[in-house]
């Protein structure tokens, strides 16, 4: 990512409305509500590792996204390759997950691409300006984070601009899907004071638009969002398909942003294709986890991707540096040397992130 797009996007401080969110501190962070209540995995819990191995905290995101079901395959898969367990934990995703893993109480993440380079170089979330959390390491990117802008079928709402006095829910104070949400309105002009703003996690936007409480829900997250299915077989909903000329502001706003397409189908009731935008779902860890362990847990993920289910079609070795926005873990980067016989490079720089921070 280029030092010229981040001082832009410090310039524009389209984030003016994560103030009221609570301070950042390395224990924790606000983010996306969890429906798991920030517990445990049942699957983890009593499980101890073979001789050799350990104990693996990994955090994973709200029941009602994708984060979470994939981590479970994940856990099945490094469980019957490897000698550790995973403790795989339901929380509230990208934010609070950087804030678990800055402060030691997390092993492993899911993290959007963006929010990892917030993260790291201490801007793009009020919580990190000044604050930046340098001990947060890539293991490898996997899948675009599909932006979902949906709409109930009477708010008459045909682009972006339209969502000026609407009733919008931008996802949780502080979340991965509230920075995304805010600057793609920004991008086109509109400021928090232009629309009435409401912060749920996906499955309290869920039931908001089966109740005609709000007019639009930002979702984000690899299709098909577990929570967005379940509300498509109960509820009559629409997706916004932006107008290329709005994607084109989009992906002229920050690097990180890519094209992406919604397939038909993908939702009951949705028939056509859907143009918008995504980031990218990553996993990171943390700077001084021994090199070892975090190569077992990338060589056994990366050697069996024929075992999953979720998101199965974009999880391989050949784009899992794709858009990676910073510097790898040594072990990740020993396993991708050797999968490249010795000549892969981490796409990023650690201070400054990657010139090639979009997918």
């Amino acid at each position: 990512m280029t030092n010229d797009v981040t001082d832009d996007f410090d310039r524009r401080k389209f984030l003016t409305a994560v103030g009221a969110a609570s301070a950042f501190g390395l224990a924790g962070c606000v983010g996306e509500e969890p429906e798991g209540g920030g517990n445990e995995s049942g699957d983890g819990g009593g499980d101890q590792p073979e001789e050799g191995g350990q104990n693996v905290v990994w955090d994973a995101g709200g029941t009602g996204g994708t984060y979470y079901p994939l981590s479970g395959e994940f856990k099945t898969i490094v469980e019957e390759n490897t000698p550790h367990v995973l403790q795989v934990r339901s929380t509230g995703a990208s934010v609070e997950n950087v804030g678990n893993l800055g402060g030691g109480d997390a092993d492993f993440a899911l993290i959007q691409n963006d929010v990892a380079y917030f993260a790291v170089n201490g801007t793009g979330l009020d919580e990190f300006e000044g604050n930046p959390i340098e001990n947060i390491r890539g293991v490898a990117t996997l899948y675009p984070e599909t932006i979902h802008i949906i709409t109930r079928p009477d708010a008459n709402i045909g682009s972006l601009q339209d969502l000026q006095g609407a009733r919008v829910n931008t996802g949780n104070l502080g979340s991965g899907t509230q920075v995304n949400a805010l600057q793609i309105l920004e991008s086109v002009g509109l400021s928090p004071d232009d629309f009435q703003e409401q912060n749920t996690g996906f499955s309290q936007a869920a039931d908001q638009l089966s109740d005609n409480d709000i007019d639009a829900a930002f979702v984000v997250g690899g299709w098909p969002v577990g929570a967005v299915e379940e509300l498509a077989t109960t509820t009559d909903i629409q997706f916004l398909d932006i107008p290329q000329e709005e994607r084109q502001a989009i992906l002229e706003s920050a690097e990180w942003f890519a094209e992406d397409t919604i397939p038909a189908g993908t939702y009951q009731g949705v028939d056509e294709e859907v143009d918008t935008v995504s980031v990218q779902a990553m996993i990171a860890t943390r700077e001084d986890l021994d090199e070892a362990l975090v190569q077992d847990i990338t060589a056994a993920i990366f050697n069996n991707t024929d075992s999953l289910n979720t998101k199965a079609d974009f999880i391989s070795v050949d784009s899992a540096l794709d858009g990676m926005s910073i510097e790898l873990h040594p072990g990740a980067q020993a396993y991708f040397d050797e999968q490249s016989g010795g000549g892969n490079e981490s796409s990023a720089s650690g201070e400054n992130g990657t010139e090639n921070a979009s997918e």
